[in-house]
């Protein structure tokens, strides 16, 4: 018995998994390069790809666009499996990002934190790059492909939808993210139906990928049965010993309780999920982190009255400075326990899902 594969446009992953891009150097070619050499889809992020390069402050966008180049080689080199980009829209380097991975013909740039309406006016004519949206609604992904297809005859190739129970920033509102009306189980469904009249009038199917809080090889069973082609993931890739952040970091996911996951409110004006420590109590105790910003990287960010700069935050806790910087994840984070290689994390996850269709069917039969 064999996984369904997931099949973005002539793109095939034996195993339907996307490894979700983690910002601020959490996933770069490393963690990427394992997941697609097993079989699944990996995801290299551009938020703060540049920040350790020593001319960041004074160039920013040179500095992001030469560790992308980078890392993309990197990836290239360790795999010749699949492998994405995720491009957030809040960033003020959008499309230079995107520009560079269609000049380096990545696989698929996958785009959220805004509505990507106008993906598809990158695309060259020898363009190979699959354009995936990552979206919370059914709303959403019908504005994102009416737009694409009047503006420029172009479908999404998939479509990824995040629920609440993802780690980092979210597109919800604070109310919405313990309402079941908003709950991943219930959207998957809508935006499938939501993609029906677009599948039917380009005669192509358009893969809806789920995404927040996907924990184990029974709820990727869960979302497959609900229609999904396949899940993303990005905490479990985390506790990994391929993922590019500091062991300080991956630790302080092991030892997370469940009442260290905490809804915090971010300077870009989104809320977010993360790990609760010194740092974020002295934010919310109103203590300011004074800094200077010397790049504007998210367009959202009025760095003149924000409390402290994200982008310091999380490259501290990337380096394993957790007291000056903090760890975003999924809900499911207090579950994990200890440090696996991709490969044990992938059959791991593979041998659940078989489990779970093992009992499914056991139930249907009775």
């Amino acid at each position: 018995m064999k996984l369904k594969e997931l099949k973005i446009g002539d793109l095939l992953a034996k195993i339907p998994i996307i490894q979700g891009g983690m910002g601020v150097r959490i996933s770069l070619s490393n963690l990427a390069a394992s997941v697609a050499n097993e079989g699944g889809i990996g995801v290299i992020a551009t938020a703060g790809i540049g920040f350790q390069e020593p001319d960041n402050g004074t160039n920013f966008l040179g500095a992001s666009i030469r560790v992308l180049k980078r890392e993309i080689t990197k990836a290239r080199e360790m795999t010749k499996g699949i492998i994405g980009v995720n491009i957030m829209g809040a960033l003020t380097n959008y499309a230079d990002m995107i520009n560079t991975c269609i000049e380096e013909k990545i696989d698929i740039i996958f785009s959220g934190a805004g509505l990507p309406l106008h993906l598809p006016q990158f695309l060259k004519k020898d363009s190979v790059t699959k354009l995936v949206p990552i979206v919370s609604s059914a709303r959403a992904i019908s504005i994102i492909a009416k737009t694409w297809i009047e503006k420029y005859n172009y479908p999404p190739d998939a479509v990824v939808v995040e629920g609440p129970k993802a780690g980092g920033h979210l597109g919800f509102k604070e109310d919405q993210i313990y309402d079941i009306d908003f709950a991943l189980e219930k959207i998957i469904p809508e935006v499938i139906e939501a993609l029906k009249p677009f599948e039917k009038k380009y005669n192509k199917l358009i893969p809806v990928i789920a995404a927040g809080g996907i924990y184990s090889g029974e709820d990727i069973h869960k979302f497959i049965q609900l229609g999904a082609a396949g899940v993303q993931m990005g905490t479990r890739f985390v506790s990994t010993h391929e993922c590019d952040a500091s062991a300080e970091f991956k630790q302080s996911y092991i030892d997370s309780k469940e009442s260290d996951v905490v809804i915090i409110k971010s300077p870009v004006g989104m809320p977010g999920r993360a790990i609760k420590n010194k740092f974020i109590e002295a934010v919310e105790e109103g203590k300011k982190q004074p800094f200077k910003c010397p790049y504007h990287c998210i367009k959202t960010c009025d760095y003149k009255t924000t409390p402290y700069c994200i982008a310091f935050a999380l490259t501290n806790a990337y380096k394993g400075n957790l007291e000056h910087g903090f760890a975003f994840a999924g809900e499911n984070v207090y579950k994990v326990k200890e440090i696996v290689s991709v490969k044990e994390l992938m059959d791991t996850l593979v041998k659940e899902y078989f489990e779970a269709v093992k009992i499914s069917d056991g139930k249907d039969r009775n």
